[in-house]
């Protein structure tokens, strides 16, 4: 059997429609748009899902949490600069986000800051000297 690999992340929201718009205005190009109640983009070699979050907790057979609390996960988007950083955060929050953390430089040597989308996922928006990015943007773990 091969090792666990990440295909998905399944986001439960409150509002389909401002989800979608959200993450488009991030730059996120959303697939198999004839797909109904749920929508998928392309995130790196990960897809992003959004699913309602009522249904996404009775799929799992799991009570729905208070909304907007911490559910104990950071999603993550890595950048080549610092500059990169600074306009992802500037863009997250023009398109409906909320501010977390300012940007700022690490105790691990980086820089990075956070915003929620509109349901309240945090996103860490980073730049790490010490995990190169491709041309794609994905992310390339050193030995």
């Amino acid at each position: 059997m091969p090792p666990l690999h990440l295909s998905l992340v399944t986001l439960g929201v409150g509002d389909l429609a401002r989800a979608i718009a959200f993450y488009e205005a991030l730059g996120l190009e959303r697939k198999v748009k004839g797909a109904t109640g749920a929508a998928f983009f392309m995130a790196g070699g990960v897809v992003l899902s959004l699913y309602p979050r009522h249904e996404l907790a009775a799929d799992a057979g799991v009570l729905d949490g208070r909304h907007g609390s911490f559910g104990g996960i950071a999603l993550a988007c890595n950048r080549a600069s610092r500059a990169e950083v600074d306009t992802t955060l500037i863009r997250a929050v023009a398109a409906g986000g909320r501010a977390l953390r300012p940007a700022q430089p690490t105790f691990w040597g980086g820089y990075s800051g956070y915003v929620a989308d509109p349901d309240g996922y945090p996103w860490e928006i980073a730049h790490n000297p010490g995990f190169p990015l491709a041309a794609d943007g994905r992310i390339s773990l050193p030995e």
